[in-house]
C-alpha cells in the first residue's frame, strides 16, 4: 500500500523517493512466498509445526540407533547371563557419597526368596562400578558382514549393567529392544513402499481411465476395506509354513502388510487424477502422443506428491502395529528373529507382570514411535495443504 506524504510536503518526483520501497517489499514475507518453490513453502510451513519437527528429529535418532544397533546395544542379542535372571533395572549414578565419580552403577548381590520363589537383588552401596564407553564387549558381525567388538557403552569389568533389567533367560532387555527396532521399523518402511507403489499404479489406472476399470478397482477396494484388519492379518499369517526361515517369514509379513494397506492411498490417487485428467496440460500431452504411463508418472502424480508423502507417513504406524500385533499373538515373526512384538510376548502373563513389570518396557518405544509418526504426518499434511 502506497503511503501519501503529509499535507504541504512536496510530492516525490521519482519512485525511489517515495516512502514505499517495492524492492524492500519483495524481500519481505510476501515477496519470499511469491518467489519460492513448492518445496520451500512446504518447508517454511512445516518448521512452524514444532511438534512435527521434534517428532522428525526423534524418528531420525531412532532409525540411526536401529542402523547401528550392534554398536549401540550394550550386549549381544542372544547373550545369556544365568546369574542375573529376572534382574531389575539398574540405575545410573554420577555421585557417590557426595563425590563425583562419573556414570556408574552399584554392584549387586542376589539371594533366593524361598517363600515367594523369586530372586531378590540388592545394591551394594559400598561398591560403585564405573561404566566403560567405546569399549570392547561381546563380539558381533556388523550388519552380518563386518566382525567387530566395540560398543558404545559396556558394563564394568567386574560387574554387570542392565539398565532396563533382564528376562527369564538373563538377556538384556535394552539390547533386545535396540536390536528389535531394526525389524519393527524397517518392516513399516518396506510395507509402506510396497503399498505406495500399488496405490499409485492401481489408483492411477482407475482415475485416469475411469469406466469399467474404475468400477472394478472400487469394488475390490470396498471388499478389502470391509474385512476387519486383524482377523485378515491373522488368517494370512497362519498360512505361512512353520518350516520357513526367519528371512522368509519377515518377507511374508512385509508382503501381507503391503498388500492390504494400499486401498486408502489408491482412493486418494484416484480422486486426484479424476480432477486433474481434464486439465489443459494433460490434453496437450495426449495430443503430443504421450503414453498414459508417462502422463500419470510425469505430469499428474508429481502435482500432488506432497499429499502422497503425508499419507504414507500416516500409514507407517499401522504397519508397525500390525507386525507387533501378529508377533505378539505368535502368528508373525518367530525367534531367533527379534522384534518389539516378540519382546512383548514375555509380558502376556499377569503374574509375570506383577513380579517383573520391567518386561513391559518394550511397549514404550512402540508408543513413542507411533505418536512421532502421527505428529510428523500431521505436520506434513498441514504443510502440503495450500489452504493452510
Amino acid at each position: 500500500m502506497i503511503r501519501l506524504p503529509p499535507p504541504g510536503a512536496p510530492l516525490p518526483h521519482r519512485i525511489s523517493d517515495a516512502p514505499f520501497d517495492p524492492v524492500a517489499d519483495q524481500e519481505g514475507e510476501g515477496g519470499k512466498l511469491a518467489n519460492a518453490t513448492q518445496l520451500q513453502v512446504m518447508w517454511w510451513k512445516f518448521r512452524r509445526h514444532r511438534l512435527a519437527v521434534w517428532s522428525a528429529g526423534f524418528l531420525v535418532f531412532i532409525y540411526l540407533v536401529a542402523a547401528f544397533a550392534e554398536f549401540v546395544a550394550p550386549y549381544d542379542l542372544h547373550r545369556h547371563d544365568t546369574a542375573n535372571i529376572y534382574a531389575p533395572p539398574q540405575a545410573v549414578h554420577l555421585f557417590d557419597d557426595g563425590k563425583f565419580i562419573g556414570p556408574f552403577v552399584y554392584a549387586r548381590t542376589m539371594q533366593l526368596d524361598m517363600e515367594n520363589l523369586r530372586r531378590v537383588y540388592t545394591d551394594d552401596l559400598s561398591r560403585p562400578q564405573k561404566l566403560r564407553f567405546f569399549c570392547k564387549g561381546d563380539p558381533y558381525m556388523f550388519w552380518g558382514l563386518i566382525p567387530a567388538e566395540r560398543h558404545l557403552v559396556c558394563a564394568p569389568t567386574d560387574g554387570s549393567a542392565y539398565f532396563l533389567g533382564t528376562d527369564r533367560l538373563g538377556r538384556d532387555i535394552l539390547s533386545r529392544i535396540i536390536h528389535g527396532a531394526r525389524i519393527s521399523l524397517t518392516i513399516g518402511i518396506l510395507g509402506v513402499a510396497m503399498s505406495f507403489v500399488l496405490g499409485i499404479v492401481i489408483g492411477g489406472m482407475a482415475g485416469y481411465y475411469g469406466g469399467w476399470i474404475d468400477a472394478v478397482v472400487q469394488r475390490v477396494i470396498e471388499v478389502l476395506q470391509s474385512i476387519p484388519s486383524i482377523p485378515l492379518w491373522m488368517a494370512l499369517a497362519a498360512i505361512m509354513p512353520v518350516t520357513w526361515s526367519p528371512l522368509l517369514v519377515y518377507a511374508g509379513i512385509t508382503v501381507i502388510l503391503g498388500m492390504l494397506d494400499w486401498t486408502g492411498l489408491a482412493r486418494a490417487v484416484r480422486s486426484k487424477l479424476l480432477a486433474l485428467r481434464e486439465e489443459d496440460y494433460v490434453q496437450a500431452a495426449q495430443i503430443l502422443g504421450a503414453s498414459p504411463g508417462r502422463i500419470i508418472g510425469r505430469h499428474l502424480v508429481p502435482g500432488f506428491m506432497s499429499h502422497l508423502v503425508a499419507s504414507a507417513t500416516l500409514t507407517i504406524p499401522g504397519m508397525i502395529l500390525g507386525e507387533t500385533a501378529l508377533s505378539f499373538l505368535g502368528l508373525g515373526l518367530r525367534p531367533p528373529v527379534t522384534s518389539w512384538g516378540i519382546l512383548l510376548t514375555e509380558a502376556r502373563s499377569v503374574n509375570t507382570l506383577a513380579l517383573y513389570p520391567w518386561l513391559l518396557f518394550p511397549v514404550i518405544p512402540v508408543v513413542l514411535v507411533i505418536l512421532a509418526f502421527n505428529f510428523l504426518g500431521d505436520g506434513l499434511r498441514d504443510a502440503a495443504d495450500p489452504l493452510r
